[in-house]
């Protein structure tokens, strides 16, 4: 057992996709401030926010919601990293990296959602 979310590989991982998504919307065009660069900051930052909030849950049917909740931010992320890059905001080569790491970690965010159903059954 973990002794905090933040020991947690798949909290880890959900933060450093934030903070790489972060890095690379950091120069966006200001009229992105409150339109693109928010959206997908906000939902990035929401996948490692709902893992912290699933840890911090007793029953294990809430534990499953939020990890449900962390994987819908995470396809909302991909969503717009995809607009991004599509828009030229994002390098192909760095919507590739990222996306690499969410499809990981959203594979992660599977196995956790089983595990626990598994447990509750």
């Amino acid at each position: 057992m973990y002794k905090s979310f933040k020991d947690m590989p798949i909290w880890q991982n959900a933060m450093s996709s934030a903070e790489k998504i972060f890095k690379y919307t950091e120069n966006l065009p200001k009229k992105e401030d409150y339109g693109f660069t928010s959206q997908i900051r906000r939902s990035a930052l929401s996948i490692s926010a709902n893992i912290a909030e699933a840890y911090g849950r007793k029953h294990t049917s809430d534990k499953i919601n939020f990890y449900y909740m962390s994987r819908g931010s995470l396809a909302e992320t991909q969503s717009h990293l995809e607009y991004g890059k599509r828009v030229g905001y994002i390098s192909v080569e760095a919507a590739e990296e990222i996306d690499r790491l969410l499809n990981a970690l959203y594979n992660d965010i599977n196995k956790v959602i089983n595990a626990l159903k598994g447990s509750h059954e």
